[in-house]
């Protein structure tokens, strides 16, 4: 199961923005050590003294200093923390290999599992796991009060092994309980399907090749097809991120000019910005850009660019609201320090810290039967997280108090329709529009099975 980057005291869960840039650290970064400073580390070794003298169970060093360096970073935001070898390994199953296991992202939470979002085609996602459901037993033992790597550990394993996971899901008063069987999960970032003559490009990650991946995605649909698209409908839903160069690259696959992101550091000078260039993959064809409560960081990123330059029409739900970024500074062979160094704004100079990417459309997901009771979690439930610094409140200039009747129906309603997905048929429905009633009936044809 590979752990997400954002929302964990160790290689925080899925939302993030990985700039993973290898920064060495040199003493002109050492802050400047005065008497205060002294104090605070005789009161640190005063405590590190007594627990090595009277704590209950001898404990060694290692442990006692990696809590207090992991202690420190939890002071900070969520998405600041300190990665060992373990990390490293699961940093790189995240963006480049495969493992035996569900398909799950999970972050820790007071103690608990949490699901931030199951991986589409998986022993998870087809046995209905959902985000913000909570794992509390992993084959009939409890596992509240164990690490985050434990449960995971206990998750992943050979291929074609059973495995039983109790889950409570808030709104539900029972918990369910699921037997999944492990699969090899393939990182397939993106993946593409012909509806009609719309092209439908899914990104579920923003690993090392997801940039050059959407490209040929584009091509492959045009030659499908053999003609170009009515349009397409870009689907980063439950996205949590990734690196920072995909998502500037995701964004210049359908951009021609202008600037994709800046980040910004502490200092007002410290700014750096990312441009597109020339030439637009998708030859200036109508985008829509799917997004829920789980498009967060990279994401983000893309849906924010293409909305500031009126490039696609972002519909669904708002996203997640992480809008910093993450650099790894090594400490040593198998560590380094994972610490929040900028915050990224879009091209308008909007930050999405908190607030997240505002749909121009919005479409709520009523084909879930849960949707209306299931709690959704954002950026800005997390403990300590980065405030935005400038707050724009357009709630009451853009309130609505009308129900849309389309949005209406009840799960039950759309499952006799062979409607499963309401909101990539709503998206689906729209670009095909432009073809006329033909188009739309075979765009939102439902699959065969």
């Amino acid at each position: 199961m590979p752990r997400s980057f954002v929302k964990r005291p160790l290689l925080t869960a899925t939302a993030l923005v990985g700039a993973l840039a290898m920064v060495p650290i040199t003493t002109s970064a050492m802050a400047a050590v005065d008497s205060s400073t002294v104090r605070q580390f005789d009161r640190f070794l005063d405590v590190y003294n007594r627990i090595k003298a009277d704590y209950v169970d001898k404990v060694d060093d290692d442990t006692l200093i990696k809590g207090a360096i992991q202690g420190m970073l939890a002071a900070l935001d969520p998405h600041s923390s300190y990665v060992d070898a373990l990390d490293f390994d699961n940093l790189k199953i995240q963006t480049e290999g495969n493992y035996g296991g569900l398909g799950l992202t999970v972050s820790m939470e007071d103690g608990a599992i949490k699901v931030i979002a199951p991986q589409e085609d998986t022993p998870a996602g087809r046995a209905g796991v959902k985000s913000g459901d909570y794992i509390t037993h992993i084959d009939g033992k409890l596992i509240y009060g164990q690490s985050l790597d434990e449960a995971i550990g206990q998750m992943r394993g050979k291929p074609g092994t059973k495995i039983k996971l109790t889950i409570v899901r808030p709104g539900r008063d029972k918990p369910i309980e699921l037997t999944l069987t492990r699969e090899v999960i393939v990182q397939r970032p993106v993946k593409w399907e012909v509806k009609g003559d719309v092209g439908y490009i899914n990104i579920n990650t923003f690993s090392e090749n997801t940039g050059a991946d959407t490209r040929a995605a584009i091509m492959a649909i045009d030659k499908a097809l053999g003609h170009r698209p009515l349009g397409y409908v870009v689907d980063l839903r439950d996205n949590g991120g990734g690196l920072l160069t995909q998502a500037i690259a995701v964004s210049d696959a359908f951009l021609d000019h202008g600037e994709i992101v800046s980040q910004r550091g502490r200092e007002k000078s410290d700014i750096e910005r990312y441009y597109a260039k020339p030439g637009d993959d998708a030859h200036g064809l109508p985008v829509i850009v799917l997004t829920n409560s789980g498009t967060a960081s990279a994401s983000e990123i893309v849906a924010g660019a293409l909305q500031d330059h009126h490039r696609a029409i972002v519909m669904g739900e708002r996203s997640f609201g992480k809008g910093s970024v993450q650099t790894l500074l090594p400490l040593g062979p198998e560590t380094a320090l994972r610490l929040t160094t900028a915050r990224y704004y879009t091209p308008s100079g909007r930050s999405v810290q908190e607030g997240g990417i505002e749909p121009d459309i919005k479409v709520p997901q009523i084909s879930d039967p849960d949707y209306k009771t299931r709690p959704v979690f954002r950026e800005a439930d997390l403990r300590r997280h980065l405030i935005n610094e400038v707050k724009a409140d357009n709630s009451i200039l853009e309130e609505d108090t009308k129900t849309d009747p389309r949005f209406a129906a009840t799960p039950e309603a759309l499952k006799k329709q062979g409607i499963e997905d309401f909101q990539l048929y709503y998206a689906l429905k729209t670009v095909a529009r432009l073809g006329g009633p033909a188009q739309v009936a075979a765009a939102t044809k439902p699959p065969v099975k």
